[in-house]
């Protein structure tokens, strides 16, 4: 046949050959011709495809408009025009054979051919190809079970991945390598990108038992599951693992979860429970801590463990007893917490403090070497609170640094708690015990009837005296019953109606009725009955008594009678009391002089036995011409006459005639000077706080006396608080009125107070109300004379004050001191010169010594002789004016204030100044008048000097006068 395709152009072919090829052409296959494309050539696939319609002789565009409407008649257009094939590959043909009809998607593999003639003119397009829609729908289905698995692997909370197992020559597992995993596989193992690298280079040190797993899973092809822990990840898997791909691949895929909680949680109950079996039966809270400490310690697998008690003020923890693993020293006793680093704080604060390593920690970095001589390289301290305070603490300590993880904090919280449930439980059943027994002795001792009964009023227990009066054997009475036997038949029923209603409504029972003695004779007794309850409220038991009133009956008779004569009664007995009470003060009176004249006999007799002693043995030595040892011996002598001046000082300020010399003072400078010397004389661990009053008024107070007052007050709060504490300095200005003044034993007006408070132990009322009794001590033999406070109070009462203590036990102490206020200016005080060698009298210079006590007259006048002075002497009064009034030179009058004759130093003094107005004094006194000396009254000119004194001091002070 022929065909003409173009301005007379004809190609010839054999049509019946041609649609023999394409009947039987695998694809589907179509001819198109002329530019219209128009179907010469259709195969029955192409016919399949197209939905059988006829398209032959046909333009495309005519027939397959669904074909036009995807792009396909230009894609003919272009390869008609062009002479270039076109392949595709998976085009998409929707096919809708009619216009109405269904949509077919497929999906096609095709290539359009130009067909040309021999000078190389298209004159139409071949058209062949596949359709791959079951193959492309394949391959989505599989891309998309591909990304459903894909998604899946990479969702699913288990681990997945395949590995590639490696076997040495002689067919042993020693590695394998990491094909692929999902993203659970990496968080579980801590594996960044491991995949294509070798277990060996990224989880060096592995345990062997993981190769030989999984070498035989990839052997043999046999399935396993398990559990094992990997200690390079310190977690633990269930696994289970099975061969896939070809034998000889070694490839094994492997699905495995993170049971390391599990385990953890596991470890922990099974230590609970070890926990609850050891400590069951135990009733010491040392043991039970122990026994906890044990089990504690083998379940963390650290080096120590234990508990101990906190003291957060001295911050240290005490150790009764530990845990210590072979090896391991133990650390019970006290350590304090700041050796050991500086997480006290944490401690505090009530923190858990958890260091892994104490060479690293900033907290231990410092004391790293200290803990680690302990076994404590790395460690955990959990304080336990009480009522928001720390009180106690469990730790575990291990010799090498490790990380402790949050189930082994549980587990210490949940041992700590069950120690604390144990050791209430320890506490309250020997509380329980302890009652018991107490009751129990009480019971036996009381000469009361006791008695018991259940909840139904059945009686079960009765103490001894109720068996001896009734004369019944053990036993008798127990039931419900039996009581009425011994009760008088008139009051059986009352007894009992009362005895049933107290049962039911739970109230106090509470009778009199008579019960019958052995020999037949009924008594009245008061019979009463408490209820026990439990802790949901309801009765128990009930515990009762009978109480003999049968004599107070008489006695309310016979007090009736007395009543009748009362005021008569009255008035005698007044007369008789307060004879008693008069015989009583002067009872006191002797018991205080007594008191203290034995207290002064015991001191001085000690003292006078070391002074007089050392002398002896100085003269001794001297007759034996032995020099080496007179020094030691004189200055034991000087010791004791040092201690004996002091012992006259505080006896002196608490008869309120010590020597005083008052000055015009800050009590706030005062107590800033002495802040120091507090913090150092009550030590570390005393927290002192200074409380000084702005705008506080001056004293006149001897400012020596004051600080020894203030220091004294000190030291007594430092020895009330054993165990540390607080200690508080207040100064204020106070306003008396005349209502206090009479409750203060003050006069009313303008006072300065100084109050010393402490958080220590506080006193009883009885202890408070003798503290200022001389002697009086509350501190054990040989810790104190008694006489600090007693000096306080009369230096204070003799500067025109008043000293108050205000205390309650277990809550501390507060002394205050009450001075009156001076309307006056401080003066900038000069510090006292420093005593040193007397410089020597200049020519002529003469002082006058006056003094019955001749030995010291003697050594005054000795040591003015060795410095160059005139001296002139008399032993009292009357011989020293006479002296005074004569016209010898005198420079310098020293005096005693106590003389003979009627006349004292001061009458002497005032009447040689009559004629020698510029006369200097100087007093030398051990007992002064306040109204001569004291409470400044010397005038101009006028000085005094305590007994005893150095020798040297007085020839200091001598020549400072003089030449003043």
């Amino acid at each position: 046949m022929s065909i003409t395709v173009s301005e007379g152009a004809t190609v010839a072919f054999n049509r019946a050959q041609l649609a023999q090829m394409f009947a039987h052409a695998p694809g589907f296959m179509a001819l198109l011709v002329g530019p219209e494309h128009r179907f010469e050539l259709t195969n029955p696939n192409y016919q399949t495809l197209i939905g059988h319609r006829s398209v032959a002789g046909c333009a495309l565009a005519d027939v397959l408009k669904d074909a036009v409407d995807q792009g396909y008649l230009a894609l003919l257009d272009t390869v008609y025009r062009t002479g270039l094939p076109h392949h595709a590959e998976s085009a998409l043909y929707a096919v809708q054979a009619t216009p109405d009809g269904p949509v077919k998607e497929r999906y096609l593999d095709f290539v359009l051919q130009p067909m040309k003639t021999e000078d190389g003119r298209v004159w139409g397009v071949f058209v062949q190809g596949a359709d791959v829609t079951e193959r492309m729908r394949a391959d989505q289905a599989l891309a998309l079970s591909e990304a459903r698995y894909g998604a899946l692997f990479a969702a699913m909370a288990t681990g997945f991945c395949v590995i590639e197992m490696k076997f040495d020559a002689a067919d042993r597992p020693v590695d394998y390598k990491i094909v692929e995993g999902n993203e659970a596989f990496e968080d579980m193992t801590g594996l960044a990108d491991p995949y294509g690298k070798w277990v060996s280079e990224i989880a060096p040190g592995l345990e062997q038992h993981w190769f030989d797993l999984y070498g035989g899973v990839a052997r043999n092809g046999q399935p396993v599951r398990f559990e094992n822990p990997a200690d390079i990840f310190g977690r633990w898997y269930d696994v289970q693992a099975l061969r896939i791909g070809q034998p000889g691949a070694y490839q094994v895929a492997i699905l495995f979860n993170n049971i390391t909680e599990r385990k953890q949680s596991e470890a922990r109950q099974a230590a609970l429970l070890e926990l609850n079996d050891a400590i069951r039966d135990l009733t010491d809270a040392g043991e039970i801590a122990l026994a906890s400490a044990r089990v504690l310690a083998q379940a963390m697998g650290v080096s120590r463990a234990g508990y101990g008690t906190v003291d957060t003020v001295a911050e240290t923890i005490t150790i009764e007893r530990d845990f210590n693993q072979p090896g391991v020293g133990s650390i019970a006793g006290t350590l304090a917490f700041r050796e050991h680093g500086s997480y006290i704080e944490d401690i505090k604060r009530g923190e858990t403090v958890a260091i892994a390593d104490v060479t690293l920690d900033p907290r231990t970095a410092a004391t790293a070497e200290v803990l680690k001589r302990i076994s404590a390289g790395s460690f955990v301290n959990m304080p336990l609170m009480e009522q928001g305070r720390v009180v106690a603490m469990v730790f575990v300590n291990h010799e090498a640094p490790r990380h402790y993880s949050d189930s082994d904090l549980r587990l210490m919280r949940d041992v700590a708690e069950r120690v604390r449930m144990a050791t209430e439980r320890a506490k309250s059943e020997a509380a329980l015990r302890d009652s018991e027994a107490q009751f129990r002795v009480f019971a036996q001792a009381t000469p009361n009837q006791i008695w018991a009964s259940w909840a139904d009023g059945s009686l079960y227990w009765f103490n001894p005296q109720v068996y001896a009066y009734t004369g019944l054997a053990h036993g008798a009475l127990d039931g419900t019953d039996a009581w009425a036997a011994i009760v008088h038949p008139d009051d059986v029923a009352r007894a009992d109606e009362g005895w049933s209603r107290s049962l039911a409504s739970g109230q106090v029972y509470e009778a009199e009725f008579r019960i019958r003695r052995h020999d037949g004779v009924f008594r009245t007794f008061m019979v009463r009955a408490e209820p026990v309850h439990d802790e949901e409220g309801r009765i128990t038991r009930c515990v009762g008594s009978n109480i003999d009133i049968e004599e107070l009956r008489s006695q309310s008779a016979e007090l009736a009678r007395f009543n009748e004569t009362l005021e008569e009664q009255v008035a005698e007995r007044t007369s008789a009391l307060m004879q008693a009470e008069e015989a009583l003060r002067q009872s006191q009176k002797m018991e205080a002089v007594g008191q203290l004249t034995g207290g002064i006999a015991h001191d001085f007799n000690n003292l006078l036995a070391g002074i007089s002693g050392s002398l002896e043995i100085i003269t001794n030595r001297i007759a034996q011409g032995r020099y080496g040892d007179v020094e030691r011996f004189t200055a034991a002598a000087q010791g004791a006459a040092k201690r004996a001046a002091a012992l006259t000082h505080r006896l002196l300020a608490f008869s309120r005639r010590q020597t005083l010399d008052p000055k015009p003072t800050d009590p706030n400078r005062l107590i800033r000077g002495m802040e120091d010397l507090i913090r150092r004389t009550t030590g570390p661990g005393v927290a002192l706080e200074v409380v000084a009053s702005t705008g506080l008024w001056p004293v006149l107070i001897d400012a020596h006396q004051l600080e020894n007052a203030v220091l004294n007050l000190c030291i007594n709060a430092r020895d009330a608080m054993p165990n540390g504490g607080r200690l508080t300095v207040e100064t204020g200005n106070r306003w008396i009125d005349a209502r206090t003044a009479k409750t203060q034993d003050l006069d009313p007006g303008q006072y300065v107070s100084i109050c010393v408070s402490d958080t220590g132990d506080g006193m009883a009322p009885e202890v408070a109300a003798r503290a200022f009794e001389p002697f009086f001590t509350t501190k054990p033999l040989g810790e104190g004379t008694g006489l600090g406070l007693s000096m306080i109070y009369g230096f204070v009462r003799q500067s025109g004050g008043q000293v108050r203590i205000y205390s309650e036990p277990e809550q501390g102490t507060m002394v205050c001191l009450y001075l009156p206020r001076h309307f006056g200016e401080v003066e900038d005080g000069e510090a006292a010169p420093e005593i040193e060698q007397a410089p020597r009298a200049q020519a002529g210079e003469t002082v006058m010594v006056v003094d019955d006590e001749p030995t010291v007259r003697m050594l005054v006048a000795e040591i003015l002789h060795e410095l160059g002075y005139q001296c002139i002497e008399a032993s009292d009064g009357a011989a020293g004016l006479k002296l005074l009034q004569s016209g010898a030179r005198i420079d310098l009058l020293v005096t005693d204030v106590g003389l003979p004759g009627g006349m004292n130093g001061r009458q002497m003094a005032d009447a040689a100044r009559l004629d020698r107005p510029d006369l200097k004094v100087l007093f030398i006194t051990g007992y002064a008048e306040n109204a001569v000396v004291g409470n400044g009254h010397l005038d101009p000119g006028m000085h005094v000097m305590t007994k005893p004194f150095a020798m040297e001091a007085l020839g200091t002070r001598i020549r400072e006068l003089i030449e003043s």
